[in-house]
Parts: structure tokens; sequence; C-alpha cells
């Protein structure tokens, strides 16, 4: 036997009893590294036969566990990646597929689509070249004040989504993961003032930071009223009302600039409407159907204005 023989053998005797009982304390390596040197040195100068060796671990034993764990946990996160691939191409599939749920005026509007997923229901009573007439349906949304003056800086905004997307997805009572919806509906709430009469005139003035942006998600029909409460404070659920609405979509994406330009010009396209009047206090609501990642002329975004039929 030649030292190179000999020093195998140690090693693979110290990997089987490292398999076999793994909790063995480690030997110290100038232990095993004097055993190694005294069982080398009788072979070459005696040529007698080696001593049986204690069982002691090696370095290399150690790093052969290590690789056995580290080889174990690949196959555990390989499986885990696997489902979550498959469900993400399975939610991924709502987006890139979308539905053409809406009738097109033009051929903007005929580029523009909206994914696969659940949406309010409502039916179109009249249409025009300029806007539609819709009769909705109630819904329930989970609804949160966004934070700043503006309704579309992507900082207020995506904090807002993130709240009410850890609400939809079990930050709730009942750790409920609930299904993702479209349209995402965001609105500016305007104050009455302050209304002082104690004495003449009676004055009225806006208080400072009072008109506040917010931000809601339609949630899943199949709940009913029965949904779970949120756990964040700033989140509220409410039901919206059947309504009639008048809407004109756009494409691109959304500024509060552009937002502005559409509600004027839908207010006075709606001044010669001679069957409907725009709802006195109504402010514009605008929905986005699409997420971040859709080209800009793909993209569904639409104005609405609550409006009631005139009475003759």
């Amino acid at each position: 036997m030649n030292l190179y023989a000999s020093s195998t053998s140690i090693a693979t005797t110290e990997s089987l009893l490292l398999l076999r009982n793994p909790t063995v304390k480690h030997s110290r390596p100038s232990m095993i590294v004097k055993s190694m040197a005294a069982e080398s040195s009788s072979i070459a100068g005696t040529g007698a036969r080696a001593r049986p060796q204690r069982t002691t671990k090696s370095a290399m034993s150690a790093f052969e566990a290590r690789v056995s764990l580290v080889f174990a946990l690949a196959s555990q996160t390989a499986s885990l990646s696997q489902r979550l691939l498959m469900e993400l191409a399975n939610e991924s599939a709502k987006y890139v597929f979308p539905s053409r749920r809406f009738e097109s005026r033009n051929l903007e509007e005929a580029l523009m689509s909206v994914p696969d997923l659940e949406t309010v229901n409502f039916k179109v009573v009249s249409r025009n070249n300029q806007y539609e007439i819709r009769e909705v349906e109630p819904y329930f949304i989970a609804e949160t004040t966004m934070p700043g003056k503006y309704g579309f800086d992507l900082n207020g905004a995506s904090q807002s989504f993130n709240v009410l997307a850890e609400y939809l997805f079990g930050k709730n009572t009942k750790k409920e993961k609930m299904e993702m919806t479209t349209p995402v509906f965001t609105s500016r709430t305007q104050s009455d003032g302050e209304k002082m009469d104690m004495t003449t005139p009676v004055i009225t003035k806006k208080v400072a930071d009072q008109d506040k942006w917010k931000m809601s998600f339609v949630l899943p029909s199949k709940y009913g009223s029965d949904l779970p409460s949120p756990k964040d404070p700033s989140v509220t659920i409410k039901e919206v009302p059947r309504k009639i609405v008048a809407v004109v979509a756009f494409s691109g994406f959304v500024s509060d600039e552009e937002v502005e330009r559409r509600e004027s010009k839908l207010r006075d396209a709606l001044k010669r409407d001679k069957e409907y009047r725009v709802k006195e206090g109504a402010s514009a609501e605008v929905a986005q159907y699409n997420p971040p990642f859709t080209l800009p002329f793909n993209r569904r975004n639409e104005t609405a204005l609550e409006v009631e039929r005139i009475k003759e």
C-alpha cells in the first residue's frame, strides 16, 4: 500500500462515518494530521501492515455533508420555484391575452385592451362619438386616502396601491387572499368647506389640505357584503350604489393635467346633452384597467362623471 492509497482509505472511512452519524463532534485537525503522518511513516519505514485507525472525521467528510445539504436545499427551492412560476404564468396569461369587452368608437379605442379579470357590471344606455352613458350596478370597494395633493404622482400612487394590495392578498381579519379585479379607481374628494353662520353674511371657506385623492380597488363580487375587515386602519370598505355615469376613454399614461383636460372636455360636451346633466357636486373619477408593464397605446383609461336624467 502506498501513501496515496492510505490517505484515501482514511478519507473514505471518515466520510462513511459522517454519513452514518453526522452528529459526531469534529476531531481536532492536528490529531488527524498526526495520525496520518504516523501511519505514513510506518508504511514507508518498515513496510509493516497498517495499524487500524481511530474513527475520526476529516475535513473532506464535512465538505461532502455540506455539499449534500446544498443539493437538498436546491432541490426543494427548485420545486417551490416551479410552483410559483406556474402560478405566475397563469396570472400573466390574464394580462398577455386581454379581453375586448368594450365597443370601440375610434382607432384609439380599438387598440385599447383590458386584462381578463372581473370588473364592474354595467349596461350602455347611450353613446355618441364623444362619450358613453352607462348604468353601473352596485359594487364594493376597498378605499384609501392617497398621500400628497396630487393623484397620479408615482410615489403616492405606489404607496396607496401597495396598501390596498396588502389587504386584498391577506392583510385582513380572515387572512383571506382575494382575486385581483379591474379597474383601479382614483377620485378626488372635495371639501364642502367650513361654515360659520354666527354672523352675517355666512362665510364659507375651504379648509387647507382638505382636497384629497382616494384610490380604490373593486372587490370580487362573490363575497357580496361578507368581506373581511382590513387590518390597516387607513383602508375602508364601502358599497358604491347604482349610478349613471358619462364616460370617456383614452390611452397612454395618466397625469393630473391629462385628467383635468379630459374632465373639462367631458363637462363641456355634457352641457349640450338634452337628456343627461352632470350631477351637482360630482367630481371626476378615473379608472385604470391595465398593469404597469402595458404599452401606452394599449392602455385603457377612463374619466367618468356621475350624471342624472334631466326632468321634463
